[in-house]
């Protein structure tokens, strides 16, 4: 069974992309499971940008196929931000729990109808040969008062979802993974690591 390697050390999103690429045939594994402690530096200018950097990285160093994505939170009021930066908009230790209080704090004062947003994926998927697949998913919503829910992680506990009546973070992750930008870009990656699987084995 050939491997796929999740060029990923947030455990949030390592725990959904085994629920969104499973039964595919692969042997999912991570980076920590490869004793890979290289650090690929994200310094494109783009969610496509910053995936593909560190999917070619973590491909040659591994010599597995590899995921990678990069996805952001891209709020109206706020011109587009944090956009590229979401992970690191309230600092780079920052838990998020700090993401969630420096992005309500940014939008105090602004209504709720010009609170709208919306979430970005990119998905990087590259061969040890160095084939290269991008993957795009959005979702959109509004940036709630206030956090609600346990479920999710990062921004999802104030991104509301008006068809839902709820907070990303309230809904369960089968719900969550069949709407979410994550989720889409998933459906894109399913395919193309179908037709890869076949040239692998």
């Amino acid at each position: 069974m050939p491997k796929l390697l999740l060029a990923s050390t947030n455990p949030g999103k390592i725990k959904e992309y085994r629920f969104l690429l499973g039964n595919l045939g692969y042997q999912i594994t991570t980076l920590a499971e490869q004793g890979i402690s290289k650090f690929a530096i994200e310094s494109g200018n783009s969610y496509e940008q910053n995936a593909q950097l560190k999917a070619v990285a973590y491909a040659k160093l591994s010599q597995l196929t590899t995921i990678a994505d990069d996805s952001g939170l891209e709020v109206d009021a706020l011109s587009g931000k944090p956009g590229i930066h979401s992970a690191r908009f309230a600092g780079k230790d920052a838990t998020d729990a700090d993401k969630v209080k420096a992005l309500l704090a940014s939008l105090d004062g602004v209504p709720w109808e010009k609170r709208t947003a919306c979430f970005k994926c990119v998905i990087a998927i590259v061969t040890p040969k160095g084939q290269l697949e991008l993957c795009h998913g959005e979702c959109h919503g509004t940036i709630a008062f206030e956090a609600k829910g346990e479920n999710g992680f990062g921004y999802d506990p104030i991104f509301y979802l008006t068809e839902m009546d709820k907070t990303m973070a309230e809904l369960p992750l089968e719900i969550k993974n069949q709407i979410s930008h994550r989720g889409q870009a998933s459906q894109e990656a399913r395919q193309i690591l179908t037709r890869l699987h076949t040239q692998l084995i």
